[in-house]
């Protein structure tokens, strides 16, 4: 077997197939995940529902709460099986997916080494990630 790290390993597979294989198992993986968590959250929260009003009368959106704002707490809120971290979750996944694919572009110009598109990939990656990472509240 070839060395999976090896530019005749890659010269034998399409690169793109399988960046549209990561871009679509990601989607596919973050429907799974929300509409899971949107079960869980509607089995967990339908009294509640009865008399909600979806639309309050001159009062801002408050936005979500606090503890599903950073992934450190929603992690602990998902083996609790709180379906609002369900859903967030499936939303975390939903946006690492074209990150994901960012990176896989980058390993795969590196091993085709085509260093000029490497470094231009890993910019555009350093923006994401610092913008993630330092970005506002």
């Amino acid at each position: 077997m070839k060395h999976i790290f090896s530019r005749a390993y890659w010269d034998q597979r399409d690169v793109e197939q399988y960046i549209g294989k990561l871009l679509r198992y990601g989607v596919v993986l973050s429907s799974i995940i929300t509409v899971f968590g949107g079960i869980v959250y509607m089995l967990q929260h339908h009294a509640k529902t009865a008399d909600y009003s979806p639309t309050p009368s001159g009062q801002p959106f408050p936005g979500v709460d606090q503890y599903l704002r950073e992934l450190n707490s929603i992690i602990p809120a998902v083996l609790n099986f709180d379906g609002a971290a369900i859903v967030q979750i499936g939303i975390i996944v939903l946006i690492a997916t074209p990150i994901i694919r960012v990176a896989f572009s980058a390993f795969s110009f590196l091993i085709e080494k085509d260093y000029m598109y490497v470094c231009i990939t890993l910019i555009v990656l350093a923006i994401i990630l610092a913008n993630m990472i330092l970005g506002l509240h």
